[in-house]
């Protein structure tokens, strides 16, 4: 988590606090950054107001809640388990919840490495049934509904420049994800038809958009394989250390990548180094023009699906195990 920006080219953000600050005499909120999905694909970066101390999920609500498996193959101690929990949806809307958990993890399941690794996902519903339906801030700012999980754009309502960021009370989000079985990873979908969603722990999207679920690719490219961002917004030159994320270095030469250098990437690319990466427009380098880790409807380059693949293997020890001599 980026503390300062002294700090910044030490360190890896997912799409969480980059840095806080706050006058002396506490005057002003404590800020982060967080980032922004625009509709056109582009992704940025907004400092926003921190949230304030996040309150539990309701007690009767978890109670009432109901988990439903999407799609189970196997034990979640050789599996990668998905968790989608939803706010906004009543009891009646639960049959929309349904259809919004189903094309988004349709739309995720169909890139690769995804596709190739879907059977061995666990993928879970639960049904958190809220009070209203619909979230805050939604269609104009200033209506306030009554959710489970307090779910509104302009992020809760406290950026009052970013209307598409759609943030989430991300404490009760995983506790409710936590009624699941197992729990790798959290995906939380708002009752909406606005495009918009949020990174962070609790990855957002709004769950009747068709655009939105590009925001949970490239939110599990952070999670799962440890990615680095691919833009390079807000800051101007690096100069720290090489980054430890494998998709993005310092060196002009692109060594870091040499056994990809030159090579067809899925996104369309050819593996060479291209300026302009993590934050920065130039001092860092990324493999290729423009993968999902740069803009939306993109593909992983080659460099950062391989990194997906290690990291499934390493959450799925059946993938590790040596393959069985055909009998002669």
């Amino acid at each position: 988590m980026h503390r300062s920006r002294l700090l910044l080219p030490a360190l890896t953000v997912t799409a969480l606090t980059l840095f806080a600050q706050v006058p002396a005499g506490g005057a002003a909120p404590a800020m982060e950054w967080r980032e922004v999905f625009n509709e056109d694909g582009t992704i940025t970066q907004a400092l926003t107001p921190r949230a304030p101390a996040e309150k539990p999920a309701d007690l009767r609500l978890m109670a009432a809640a109901e988990v439903v498996p999407v799609q189970v193959t196997g034990d979640s101690a050789d599996r990668f388990d998905l968790v989608f929990v939803g706010d906004g949806y009543t009891t009646d809307d639960l049959p929309t919840y349904t259809e919004n958990v189903k094309s988004k993890w349709e739309e995720l399941s169909a890139v690769e490495p995804f596709a190739s690794y879907k059977q061995y996902f666990n993928v879970w519903q639960v049904n958190v049934v809220s009070p209203e339906s619909g979230v805050d801030n939604d269609p104009t700012k200033g209506i306030v509904k009554d959710t489970a999980l307090d779910m509104g754009f302009w992020c809760q309502g406290r950026d009052a420049n970013t209307e598409r960021l759609l943030c989430v009370n991300e404490t009760k989000a995983k506790e409710f994800a936590a009624l699941a079985p197992a729990s790798d990873q959290v995906i939380a979908l708002g009752n909406t038809t606005k495009y918009g969603g949020a990174g962070g722990s609790v990855a957002t999207a709004a769950g009747s958009n068709a655009q939105a679920g590009q925001i949970a690719i490239h939110e599990l490219g952070h999670s799962i394989g440890g990615l680095a961002d691919e833009y390079d917004y807000p800051y101007l030159n690096y100069t720290g250390t090489e980054p430890r994320e494998i998709n993005v270095t310092k060196d002009p030469t692109g060594a870091k990548w040499g056994e990809y250098l030159g090579q067809p990437s899925p996104d369309g690319g050819v593996i060479a180094p291209v300026e302009g990466a993590r934050y920065y427009k130039t001092g860092l380098y990324r493999p290729t023009a423009n993968s999902i880790m740069r803009t939306l409807g993109k593909e992983f380059n080659s460099i950062g699906r391989d990194a997906m693949v290690k990291a499934f293997k390493a959450k799925i020890p059946s993938l590790n195990e040596p393959a069985v001599p055909a009998a002669r």
